[in-house]
């Protein structure tokens, strides 16, 4: 089989997979096209959106259609490091003999979902810092693996920030996209009222397992990147920053820090995890344009004069990706 041919294979399953999804989760088409990439991509997601839509559910459907363990961590403001790592416990064997052993947290699964993760205290997020960059835990002096493929799923509501820690900038850039839920429309609405209300939710066929992920995230890999786009996508990273020359003047003038060498990266990885569902195998602008917003969005830190004017990042983001031709 050549790799064309291979590329239109795995292409036509994740198609299948995301049909599987749509059988539950009602409406949001986008926003499953952009949780599936970002897992093909290898990378964390972390999702935004007011209680009530479907956040939690998705994370959920994708595990099962998956095949892969899933763990919820519920943070609150008394979550501890250790509540989500686990820890050493004392132990009394069937001879009397106490012995210190390791009690593995919740984070040691395929995907966790860290379930409104700004209402955990700094302390408490900084768990999740290796884990995310370096899929593994570091505890009592030992560096423990977690299991393959490795995902963290945080979600966070947008509008109830009393009682909150906001995610610090260190840990935001772990995060390969920032995916926005946007209210459903009214027909949307309507079938979620219809479908939903009439019985038990249907289970979901399995589609692919862990080990069948792990080979299409290879096959990402494979994805052809030419110089010329390399570089295009470099450009877009350099015109977040409100120090270059030739960034546009809304960057200028709201944004404090531009995106990191870190989006590069993402933008390579999201890119070619998008041109492998579209079948391609070559990364192509279209692939480039469709991850910049979730890409950058989170990776642009704005000014307080940017909240003073009811300037999203959105749009810084948009006004960089129109001046480099994407």
């Amino acid at each position: 089989m050549t790799a064309e041919q291979q590329i239109q294979q795995v292409s036509e399953q994740l198609t299948r997979l995301e049909r599987e999804i749509r059988k539950v989760y009602v409406g949001q088409d986008a926003l499953v096209r952009s949780a599936l990439t970002g897992l093909i991509a290898g990378g964390n997601l972390l999702i935004e959106g007011t209680p009530g839509l479907g956040k939690t559910l998705l994370v959920r459907l994708l595990s099962q259609a998956l095949q892969l363990q899933f763990n919820r961590i519920q943070f609150t403001p008394d979550l501890m490091p250790a509540d989500i790592t686990g820890g050493q416990t004392l132990l009394r064997s069937p001879d009397g003999a106490v012995e210190l052993r390791f009690r593995p947290g919740p984070i040691f699964a395929n995907i966790v979902l860290a379930d409104e993760i700004n209402r955990g205290t700094p302390k408490t997020q900084s768990a999740l810092l290796e884990a995310m960059a370096e899929a593994a835990v570091t505890l009592a002096g030992n560096r423990r693996p977690l299991p393959q493929p490795f995902f963290v799923i945080a979600t966070q509501n947008p509008i109830e920030m009393e009682g909150t820690y906001p995610l610090p900038e260190a840990q935001l850039d772990r995060f390969l996209f920032k995916l926005n839920v946007a209210f459903p429309s009214i027909d949307e609405l309507t079938r979620i009222g219809v479908e939903t209300t009439r019985g038990p939710t249907r289970d979901l066929s399995a589609v692919l397992d862990g080990a069948g992920l792990r080979n299409i995230q290879r096959l990402a890999e494979k994805i052809i990147v030419e110089p010329g786009l390399a570089r295009r996508a470099a450009a877009l990273v350099l015109a977040t920053h409100p120090d270059t020359a030739d960034s546009p003047r809304l960057i200028q003038r709201f944004v404090r820090f531009g995106a990191s060498p870190r989006a590069m990266q993402a933008l390579l990885r999201a890119g070619r995890a998008a041109a492998l569902m579209a079948g391609r195998p070559h990364l192509s602008d279209k692939d480039l344009r469709a991850v910049a917003l979730p890409v950058l969005r989170h990776r642009v830190f704005t000014r307080f004069e940017a909240e003073m004017e009811d300037i999203a990042p959105d749009e810084l983001v948009e006004a960089a990706v129109q001046s480099v031709g994407l």
